[in-house]
C-alpha cells in the first residue's frame, strides 16, 4: 500500500534518503486523499533552515489548508517548481512527481524516529 523504500511521519510525510544527507520529502497518498483537490502548494524557500516538525510548507485543497512539517533538521535544498502551476500533482503523483522539497540533513539520526511503511499503515489503520 505504502512504498516501503520510504520512511513515514506522524504527521503524513514521507522521506526519501538519498546520497549522503540529503532527504527528498512529500505528503502521503493517505493525507492527499484525505486533504482532496490540491489547488495550491506553498513551498519553503531554498536556503531556509528548518528544525525537525517545523511547519515549513502548506497544501491547501477544496477543503482545507494544512502545513507539511519538515520530518527533519536541516536547510533547504531544493523545491518542486512544478507543483507552483500543476499543485493537482500531489494527488495524482504523490510519491514521485508530488514531491514538495528537497533537505539536507543536519542530524541524520532524526530519521531513526521515522517509521516502516506497514508501521504507518497500522498507525492510520490500513
Amino acid at each position: 500500500m505504502f512504498p516501503d523504500d520510504l520512511r513515514y511521519s506522524a504527521k503524513h510525510e514521507w522521506v526519501r534518503v538519498g546520497s549522503g544527507v540529503s532527504v527528498r520529502v512529500g505528503i502521503t497518498d493517505y493525507a492527499a486523499e484525505a486533504l482532496g483537490d490540491v489547488v495550491f502548494v506553498s513551498l519553503p524557500q531554498v536556503g531556509e533552515e528548518v528544525a525537525l516538525d517545523d511547519a515549513c510548507a502548506e497544501v491547501e485543497s477544496t477543503k482545507s489548508v494544512s502545513d507539511v512539517y519538515s520530518p527533519a533538521s536541516g536547510v533547504i535544498t531544493s523545491v518542486n517548481e512544478l507543483l507552483n502551476t500543476n499543485p493537482e500533482t500531489i494527488n495524482a503523483d504523490p510519491y514521485g512527481d508530488g514531491w514538495l522539497f528537497e533537505l539536507e540533513l543536519a542530524d541524520s539520526s532524526e530519521l531513526d524516529e521515522l517509521m516502516e511503511a506497514d508501521e504507518y499503515a497500522q498507525q492510520i489503520g490500513g
